[in-house]
């Protein structure tokens, strides 16, 4: 299948938005996109891998489709791990695969390490960790809160490409489509980056250093780690620390990406394919 449906899942009574892949009777693998970003980042990898794999890629509460938070507070990883379980409740999944990029990671450790981690078949982390250092999440809650406007989506282009260049290399088409999917029009008639900028609301300023180690070291299900090497997010320190708590830990270097590898190229898709293999297997 190479083409997505779009479906909204009510979860208390906010709409989330989901863009699915595959048929549904495959196994289902759950991506879930960083913190302002939408599950339509994923369209060239879930596309690839929609032939195997019912692919699910939700927007998170307050970004993308999906609705905006009444309260401000609810943009919190207890809020959104609760999203996340009532996600594969709606859906009826027992079990599934997990992929999540930066914040989208955060989400599937959480769910490794609590009573649902018996519905993960595998955890997927793309260049997040237990760790977070304050230097790496200022520089995202600086262009965050920025909120800028745009005459065209041109414009709106060439701001995304400077913005996430640390995503490193990706087609044309790929910056297009980010372009098309992560704004929205104003009454004014000009454009806006597509997301509540309550999002960040959760985070004083400046915010300190993050950590989560006692989480990480709960997680007992295969784990694979997407790491750009040049990452402010995800440091050597911490993927060596990562090593020594989790020695079975799959690590896959992007050397010309930083925070946080965009997944469109081969390697990537290759390379889950395979621990999605592997952990189907075990």
């Amino acid at each position: 299948m190479t083409s997505p449906t779009f479906t909204y899942l009510s979860i208390d009574n906010y709409d989330i938005h989901v863009t699915e892949w595959g048929d549904a009777s495959n196994e289902v693998l759950v991506m879930w996109h960083g913190l302002a970003r939408t599950g339509r980042d994923f369209d060239d990898l879930a596309m690839s891998l929609s032939d195997q794999y019912y692919v699910l890629c939700p927007d998170t509460l307050g970004r993308g489709r999906s609705s905006w938070a009444s309260d401000p507070q609810q943009y919190s990883m207890p809020y959104y791990l609760h999203l996340a379980t009532a996600l594969l409740d709606q859906y009826a999944i027992e079990q599934c695969h997990w992929l999540g990029t930066s914040l989208g990671g955060l989400i599937g450790m959480g769910l490794a390490a609590d009573p649902q981690q018996q519905r993960l078949r595998s955890l997927t982390i793309n260049d997040i960790g237990p760790e977070i250092p304050a230097k790496g999440l200022n520089r995202i809650l600086d262009y965050t809160v920025t909120m800028p406007r745009f005459k065209s989506i041109t414009e709106a282009e060439c701001w995304l490409r400077n913005t996430y260049q640390s995503f490193g290399e990706a087609p044309d088409s790929y910056w297009q489509r980010m372009a098309r999917t992560s704004v929205r029009r104003c009454h004014n008639g000009e454009l806006s980056l597509h997301y509540d900028p309550a999002i960040v609301s959760q985070f004083p300023r400046p915010v300190s250093t993050i950590s989560a180690w006692d989480t990480f070291t709960q997680i007992k299900l295969p784990t694979q780690l997407f790491w750009g090497r040049q990452s402010d997010i995800l440091t050597e320190f911490i993927v060596d620390r990562m090593l020594s708590e989790m020695p079975s830990l799959d690590v896959t270097t992007f050397n010309d990406c930083g925070h946080a590898p965009n997944l469109t190229c081969a390697k990537s898709s290759q390379k889950l394919r395979h621990i999605l293999n592997k952990a189907a297997y075990s």
